[in-house]
């Protein structure tokens, strides 16, 4: 204890003793009397000071802690809180005390000091934030419909300090609704598959199980008849397998960009010269229109050449017969390439636009069936546009014909400065 801490102690224990010398010389004792009560009062400051001493070796109380009051006014927590890409929000009494810009954006900029049962309208999220009974553990809530109607969250309600006589929850909202869309992608994927496949092998089987009967099968047309049938189903089951292992390795490759310069004129008419031969009379209906010194292009040669053949085969299949199949290509600004395919055909009612690149998807089932679709041509061009961080537009008119329009970065532009934009989606029109 420093000098000056002692000092009222000193002062204090110089006057007990005076005074007691001084009593007990107007009461006129003796000088044992005087000394004992010398001793005793030094006895008695010395117990004080020791005393004194002890308490101050104590540890300080600390102060008490304002608790979640004290938790949203501190920066750190705030800078925290606001730098959280997902909505975000505390939650007390029933009452939203703090968001961050996410929430608002989802929300709205009112949320804040307002009930949370207006901010979430939904029943078993409005009843658990509202609730006052202890929340031991985090739970966590699915919502569907907030924001829009398609959208799908998981709520996660985490208690803060919840022995607190107001506990605050901590409130995240994660948006899931890509992961349920992928999920269900998935097992329409799966069942749309099992029944493209399902269909050409029940009618394999059918007819072999004929063929096996001595009286169906001991015709020789009908035998010839239904053999060329199980050849064609066939052919379509092989077709089928082949276009899903295609956008099996499209999907694989998706995140790795081509970079290998490639001249998209020579390209397209080994292509079309294939084309020609594979599509017999609607082969010599093919006209191709290249403008001069294209430039080269950043792309995978064996996905661009499936590109150009889905599209030539569609318009073959869906373009009136002895209606031309144009190819056209040529240099657009910012440093892309147009390549487009377009037929005279009865075109694609607006309404089937939207999902003409979906997986198995047919505007009319029966005639694509017929004449060898898969479902999946439109799908694996997608794929392909998006690989090579293109655009995909479709555009139709009923009763005049559809056009194809695919852009492609050219080379240049990849060796130089990255594209703003590395994937443009699909637009259809």
């Amino acid at each position: 204890m420093m000098i000056q801490n002692k000092a009222p102690y000193l002062v204090t224990a110089g006057a007990v003793i005076a005074i007691a010398i001084l009593s007990a010389l107007i009461a006129g004792a003796g000088a044992d009397v005087i000394a004992i009560m010398f001793i005793s009062a030094l006895a008695l400051v010395f117990l004080i000071l020791l005393q004194d001493g002890e308490r101050a070796r104590e540890p300080a109380p600390r102060p008490r802690s304002s608790g979640n009051t004290d938790l949203l006014k501190n920066p750190g927590f705030r800078r925290i809180l606001e730098g959280l890409e997902a909505p975000v929000l505390v939650v007390e009494g029933g009452k939203v005390m703090a968001a961050n810009p996410a929430a608002f954006r989802l929300l709205g900029q009112h949320i804040l000091g307002e009930d949370v049962r207006i901010a979430i309208r939904h029943p078993a999220a409005a009843e658990r934030l509202a609730s006052s009974d202890p929340l031991p553990a985090p739970v966590k809530i699915d919502i569907v419909g907030l924001g829009t109607r398609a959208q799908r969250w998981a709520m996660r309600i985490i208690p803060i300090d919840p022995e607190a006589e107001h506990p605050r929850l901590f409130v995240t909202l994660d948006d899931e609704s890509d992961l349920h869309a992928a999920e269900r992608a998935r097992g329409d994927f799966v069942a749309n598959a099992s029944h493209e496949l399902r269909t050409p092998l029940a009618a394999i089987l059918g007819f072999v199980e004929t063929l096996h009967d001595p009286n169906a099968g001991g015709d020789a047309q009908t035998r010839a008849r239904f053999l060329s049938i199980i050849e064609n189903e066939a052919k379509r089951m092989r077709q089928l397998v082949d276009d899903l292992m295609s956008l099996s390795r499209i999907e694989a490759d998706k995140y790795r960009q081509p970079t290998e310069p490639m001249a998209l004129p020579e390209l397209i008419g080994e292509v079309m010269a294939v084309s020609r031969q594979n599509l017999g009379e609607r082969g010599g209906d093919i006209i191709v229109a290249l403008e001069d010194d294209l430039p080269s292009i950043a792309g995978d040669r064996t996905q661009i050449g499936q590109l150009l053949h889905n599209l030539v085969s569609n318009s073959a299949k869906y373009g009136r017969p002895g209606s031309p199949i144009t190819v056209r290509a040529q240099a657009i600004e910012p440093a892309m390439i147009r390549l487009e395919v377009s037929d005279e055909g009865e075109g694609v009612p607006p309404d089937h636009l939207p999902r003409l690149t979906e997986r198995f998807y047919r505007v009319d089932s029966g005639r694509s069936r017929a004449l060898g679709g898969t479902g999946l041509g439109l799908a694996i061009v997608k794929h392909i546009v998006e690989r090579h961080r293109g655009r995909l537009d479709i555009a139709s008119t009923p009763g005049k014909g559809t056009t194809v329009s695919v852009l492609l970065p050219q080379a240049e532009r990849e060796a130089g400065a990255r594209a703003p934009q590395d994937a443009v989606p699909a637009t259809l029109s």
